[in-house]
């Protein structure tokens, strides 16, 4: 049962001050998603926000948060239930279905929100207030989901006393959310006046208020110590504003004379000690100042509400407001420079050795000490990388002084690392020559660091192994990286979670599948001894992938809820993107498609999306879009389908020499694309495109193999695709490759049923029926051609009782009904589909407009919106109105189907 009060918005009071301008601030407009009204308590953020909420027409849903809230499942329960309040239809059943779920992700449910929300197309906005009561950050986690994924028209508004550890940077760059700080809340004359005489009840001049306003600059929180301390008179503060020299910034001289002047000693001299500090806790306190009595202090400065903002709801950790910090760092390092100096150096120290490693170079990367900055990249660089942060450690070797870089070998080594992490393995080849010949110079000199030469020799025999399996050097590969395990013990540098990756990769790469598992378990566990999330999440992803292809899909999907559990555990910045793993994400989306959950598929398939449009690896490309085209044809979107699989195949044979490993089999599937479209030479000449020579991998090979029998039963060669299929058989059962093995016995099925050998057919057709239903498999069923799946509808062991059996014999039954998939029963040697009919572009009901002709030639360039905004000069608005414009007279709702249709009309051209 849910406390309905927190649900209540609370009601204005009429001697608050009205802020009709920041009211103005919080109004939708595009393309924001979220209002953060961020300031301490007493700025009037509650009751700013309400008053907004009492002027706006849209539906509006209000949750009060309270310290109760920090846990996943009740967060998304009064989420939810705020909705349900606010009138949402299917809010009550997402509620109910949430008391259910198993899943600490709360995924599901989460996506549910945000399709109901979609689906209902109102222009909903969601307050959330005290938000600093949400410390967890496995919320902060799902709260950044539900931000990334939510239908433009919806608005969050937070407010808070600090602010959350959310992926802000990254959508204040998409132009997402609206800040409100303290700066925006300060009081206009008119504001200050108002709230003196009719909040505070003071008999306040007009010139009392000019001369508040221009000394605190507008800022609440003075304007109260003002009134409370009784610090203006109208003739004090008209004397004393003559002096006042204000600088935009700082807070004025004014208010912070009065604040310190105004402190015991003791706590003046904490202000201006602890100034140094970017972030306060007792313990670095008393270390900076040789003292033990911070903790006292800072509950002090807290109860006196003395510019002092809580990071956390335990009061552990703190910040000072930043003008006010600003103005005390001025303060000290005029008074007091050689200690405000030595502060410092005290505070860069204590982070450091407390493992804030990113805040520590941020205070250091200030100063400019560039000798102390690269001292502490050669020590935590190595750990940073591979903990995910690459971007930041190249970022900053790229500030050093070049000739810091050039002499120092473990600075070359960690921009080595930074580069290859970033997917630009094709600089790294100079790079390695050129530290191996100061290493060199450097055994002639006799340099003292001899243990260290020797860990980064490893390191770079290591990055040659990955960069001979870009080469399909195999060989090459597989003897630096045993080399690498001979002397990994000898080294200082924590390198075997790689090593173990990498000889994973070998492995995998040979079709070696236990030995690929033990080398990859191997990584998962030094990783996490080494606390190498990248790594772990990159071994354990390709682990999974390998366990969902050998058909043990409840072994993978537990070994990546491990593995994700634990990296969320020990990668705990929410302020930085997600940390993901292409073979992950792409095990959850392949496992939860087979198992015919499409929805939950595409939420792990999406954050993988923006990796392809930005650019990535080129392996990692053909991977997604592979894994992209197989939900797309799962879902009979057989356009999508291809065109995802006819990019990852021309990735796949452009890029060859970048690719650290083999990626899967797209031309395989794309020519069940083209069988299920109906188009078998198509399909045929697709797999002619990729001899099987080029397949380093058996799994691939046997992909392709079967995708060739296919297209063989299809032209009524049963004969020959049986001859391929017998082939596959022993290896495929020797070698545990389960998936190929039930799709091997469906298609050898179908070649005999297509001979009239009914009973062996059925003995075939069975045994796939047996072990689909041991391995959990259900959508490979549905992608088979329609023959074969009457075949199945008709077998007797899909038809015996059991759980599994109904599902998949609905799927069937479904999927026959709608015409999903594929479009002909059977297709003969030499049939052609019939060509489309050309359609006058006078039979448009309106004709398109000169600016949407050229907006859908560039579609066809395949340019994005903000692309096509950029070439045609207008706001990234006007072109999506555009493109609605486009659609509405081409009759189609997406961009494939424009171009279809465009095509048709003569519009376009291939």
């Amino acid at each position: 049962m849910l406390l309905t009060t927190k649900f209540l918005r609370p009601t204005s009071d009429s001697r608050a001050v009205k802020r009709d301008r920041l009211s103005a601030l919080l109004e939708p407009q595009s393309p924001k998603r979220l209002n953060l009204v961020i300031a301490p308590a007493g700025f009037g953020k509650t009751t700013l926000v309400a008053q907004w909420c009492s002027r706006v027409a849209s539906p509006t849903a209000w949750l009060s948060l309270d310290e109760h809230d920090d846990e996943p499942r009740r967060f998304w329960q009064y989420v939810i239930g705020a909705f349900e309040q606010a009138g949402l239809a299917g809010a009550a059943e997402l509620r109910k279905q949430l008391t259910h779920q198993t899943d600490e992700t709360f995924t599901e449910t989460i996506t549910g929100l945000i399709n109901t929300l979609a689906q209902d197309g109102s222009t909903w906005s969601l307050v959330l207030d005290d938000f600093h009561f949400i410390g967890n950050p496995a919320i902060h986690r799902q709260f950044g989901y539900f931000i990334d994924y939510l239908p433009p028209e919806i608005l969050i508004t937070l407010a808070s006393r600090t602010e959350p550890p959310l992926p802000l940077a990254r959508w204040r760059v998409r132009r997402w959310i609206k800040d409100i700080h303290p700066g925006l809340l300060a009081f206009s004359e008119d504001e200050c006046r108002q709230f003196f005489r009719d909040t505070m009840g003071l008999d306040i001049t007009d010139d009392d208020v000019h001369a508040i306003v221009r000394k605190t600059e507008g800022w609440v929180a003075a304007m109260q110590l003002s009134a409370l301390s009784s610090t203006f008179s109208g003739k004090d503060a008209a004397k004393s504003g003559n002096q006042i020299n204000l600088d935009e910034r700082y807070i004025s001289d004014y208010v912070l004379s009065e604040v310190l002047e105004q402190q015991p000693r003791d706590i003046a001299d904490f202000l201006l000690e602890t100034a140094c500090c970017p972030r306060l806790c007792a313990s670095l306190c008393d270390s900076i100042r040789e003292s033990d009595d911070s903790q006292e202090m800072l509950e002090k400065l807290l109860s006196q509400n003395l510019f002092l903002i809580p990071l956390d709801t335990r009061n552990e950790w703190f910040r000072y407001h930043d003008l006010f910090r600003d103005a005390l760092l001025l303060r000290i390092s005029h008074t007091e420079p050689e200690k405000a100096t030595l502060l410092w150096q005290r505070t860069v120290e204590w982070l450091l050795a407390h493992g804030h490693v990113q805040e520590a170079i941020a205070q250091i990367v200030r100063q400019e000490d560039w000798h102390w900055l690269a001292r502490v990249l050669a020590e935590h660089g190595n750990n940073l990388i591979h903990g995910g942060y690459h971007l930041p450690v190249l970022d900053w070797l790229d500030v050093l002084p070049q000739e810091l870089v050039t002499e120092h070998p473990q600075l070359q080594m960690l921009r080595i690392w930074g580069l290859f992490f970033a997917n630009r393995v094709d600089t790294l080849e100079p790079l390695l020559s050129a530290l191996e010949d100061l290493l060199d110079r450097q055994v002639a000199d006799s340099h003292p660091d001899a243990e260290g030469a020797l860990g980064l020799q490893s390191e770079i025999s290591l990055m040659r192994s990955y960069l001979a399996r870009t080469r399909s050097d195999d060989k090459s590969a597989a003897d630096l990286t045993r080399q690498v395990l001979r002397e990994i013990d000898h080294t200082r540098i924590p390198l075997k979670s790689v090593t173990y990756y990498g000889l994973g990769l070998d492995y995998y790469g040979k079709g070696e599948l236990t030995d690929a598992e033990d080398a990859l378990q191997s990584a998962v566990r030094y990783g996490q001894v080494e606390h190498k999330p990248s790594t772990v999440l990159s071994s354990g992803g390709l682990l999974a992938w390998i366990q969902y292809n050998r058909g043990d899909i409840d072994l993978a999907l537990e070994t990546c809820t491990d593995i994700r559990q634990w990296v969320d555990r020990h990668y705990s910045d929410p302020s930085q993107p997600r940390l993901i793993s292409c073979w992950q994400n792409s095990t959850l989306c392949e496992i939860h498609r087979e198992r015919n959950h499409p929805q939950l598929a595409t939420t792990h398939l999406q954050p993988l999306l923006e990796h392809v449009e930005r650019g990535t690896e080129p392996g990692q490309h053909v991977i997604i879009q592979y894994v992209r085209g197989h939900l797309a044809f799962s879902e009979g979107k057989l356009e999508d389908a291809i065109e995802a699989l006819e990019d990852a195949s021309q990735t796949g044979r452009k890029r060859r020499e970048q690719i650290v490993f083999e990626p899967p089999a797209s031309t395989a599937l794309l020519a069940r694309c083209y069988l299920a479209a109906g188009h078998p030479e198509k399909a045929r000449a697709s797999l002619d495109s990729r001899p099987d020579t080029e397949f380093t991998n058996p799994l691939h090979l046997e992909q392709s193999r079967i995708s060739e029998a296919r297209v063989l039963v299809a032209l009524n060669q049963p004969e020959r695709a049986q001859e391929i299929l017998s082939a596959l058989l022993k290896p495929a059962e020797r070698n545990a490759h389960n998936r190929h093995l039930v799709e091997i016995l469906l298609v050898y099925g179908e070649a005999l049923a297509q001979q009239e050998r009914k009973d062996e057919s059925e003995q075939m057709l069975t045994r796939a029926v047996t072990l689909a239903s041991e391995a959990g498999f259900m959508r490979l069923f549905a992608e088979e051609s329609p023959d074969l799946r009457t075949l199945l509808l008709d077998l007797p062991a899909l038809n015996a009782p059991g759980s599994w059996n109904a599902n998949v014999r609905k799927m069937l039954v479904d999927q026959r009904e709608s015409g999903q998939i594929h479009l002909k029963s059977s297709i003969s040697s030499g049939a052609s589909v019939p060509e489309r009919p050309a359609i006058d572009p006078e039979a448009l009901p309106e004709p398109l407009s000169q600016r949407e002709l050229e907006v859908l030639e560039l579609i066809h360039e395949g340019h994005a919106n903000k692309d096509i905004a950029s070439k045609m000069k207008v706001a990234p608005a006007t072109v999506k109105a555009h493109i609605r414009n486009l659609y509405g007279k081409l009759g189609v709702g997406r961009r494939t189907e424009a171009l279809a249709r465009a095509r048709d009309l003569g519009l376009l051209e291939g």
